[in-house]
């Protein structure tokens, strides 16, 4: 793979090579994007669900949503490429997450790029806190929010309101991807890949990962595809057997137009060459010094656990008694993640021997769980904290007033004692 790399790169013939990859992609129908009624729910024209693979909703008197699912099935891996949605989607969007049983939702982009609207904001920001979607019967909540110079985790909690059942998930952002560009390097790309692999986000007991950009075509194949290829060479520990074209015309048979350039090809070569040198071990691979140029940033500040922070009203009580729904079946998402030790977090830099495990046989992690608890955990015990110095406040305060209420009678004879006293006197000394 080296040297068709180098070979490719020293002809400049990535765009020539990119035009093959199009002209050998099939084209299938996607009727239903095209209906009169389904013209609005698309954020572009030319970027449609191909009716074979698209994600259809289930209680919804419209099935219709831009996303599509992409499976690779040696791999063992799917994924839903969706675009970014639109402020008339945003329910749809959460309903899609629920019923296909997602456990985190990757976005590539930012909101605003360019001056132009990339994406809708779909989640609740720090100072929302929450965010309704009454047209779906969903509520986003923020749990936590984690910032790093290149990318930011979230904790998200979505309630659906007409079964009274709550589920968490993931929301991991990067945020450093140009449209129509790649990263500088790998290294950052590659970092932020591990971070999802390891919540377990990907593995085979949750539903497909939700990964979206703008068109959700281009930085969203590019992910899916490096992704893919790693977890092939993982498996046949022979890299060089690995087609990255084979692998993405395969992709392609699901969602169209899948690397969106001749640069986010090559992007995709280079990061697939560096995760495989990993893998293997590689003591000749650049080590992660550092994010790299586009990543540097002032030093962010620890994770913020948002319970502790002034938030608007609670929403009305959940219809518990309401009837749930059943739960999806679980879709084939990919093989066990791998065992690998919590990060520090202030570290963001991995060697090849950290890379060789969290790229090698995956396992199944309890980090998120175990986060989860833990800030669980401290919420009730500031609560209990909060309750306890509450009481200890009105029992000082009721002390005070008791105290008040015995010395009362002694101030009035003490002052009528007083007032005699100096009557008497008075008298005497007429």
């Amino acid at each position: 793979m080296d040297q068709e790399f180098e070979d490719i790169d020293s002809s400049g013939n990535w765009q020539n090579l990119y035009n093959e990859i199009r002209n050998q992609t099939s084209e299938y129908s996607y009727r239903m994007a095209k209906l009169p009624e389904n013209r609005n729910r698309n954020r572009y024209r030319d970027v449609s669900p191909y009716d074979h693979s698209r994600v259809k909703l289930e209680n919804s008197e419209n099935d219709y949503i831009n996303a599509s699912l992409v499976t690779v099935e040696e791999a063992q891996r799917s994924y839903i490429l969706s675009q970014g949605p639109l402020k008339n989607t945003c329910g749809h969007f959460w309903l899609m997450i629920w019923e296909q049983n997602s456990k985190a939702v990757i976005m590539l982009n930012r909101t605003i790029e360019k001056g132009s609207e990339k994406c809708a904001q779909y989640w609740p920001t720090a100072e929302q806190h929450q965010i309704s979607f009454t047209d779906t019967g969903f509520v986003v909540t923020l749990v936590t929010e984690e910032d790093k110079s290149y990318y930011t985790i979230r904790l998200l909690e979505l309630w659906n309101t007409k079964t009274g059942e709550t589920r968490e998930l993931y929301h991991f952002h990067y945020t450093t991807w140009p449209d129509f560009g790649v990263p500088e390097s790998p290294a950052s790309f590659l970092n932020f890949l591990v971070k999802v692999r390891e919540s377990g986000s990907l593995g085979a007991e949750h539903g497909p990962a939700v990964v979206h950009c703008s068109a959700g075509i281009g930085r969203s194949g590019t992910f899916s595809l490096v992704d893919s290829c790693l977890i092939l060479m993982d498996q046949r520990k022979d890299p060089s057997s690995v087609d990255i074209q084979k692998v993405l015309l395969d992709m392609r048979e699901y969602r169209m137009g899948l690397i969106q350039t001749p640069d986010q090809l090559r992007f995709s070569y280079r990061a697939v060459m560096e995760g495989a040198k990993r893998i293997l071990g590689d003591s000749s691979v650049q080590q992660f010094r550092g994010p790299s140029k586009e990543d540097v940033e002032p030093p962010v500040p620890p994770p913020r656990l948002l319970f502790d922070t002034q938030a608007p009203p609670p929403p009305p009580p959940r219809p518990l008694d309401s009837p749930t729904s059943p739960q999806p079946p679980n879709k084939p998402n990919g093989q066990d993640l791998s065992s690998v030790e919590p990060q520090d977090p202030s570290r963001e830099v991995q060697t090849a021997d950290e890379w060789t495990t969290s790229l090698g046989s995956e396992k199944d992690l309890a980090d998120g769980g175990s986060l989860r608890r833990r800030h669980r955990e401290e919420r009730i015990a500031n609560t209990t904290q909060k309750v306890l110095q509450m009481k200890q406040r009105l029992v000082d305060t009721e002390r005070q007033r008791e105290n008040w209420q015995s010395w009362r009678p002694l101030l009035k004879v003490g002052a009528v004692a007083v007032v005699t006293g100096v009557l008497l006197a008075w008298f005497i000394s007429q």
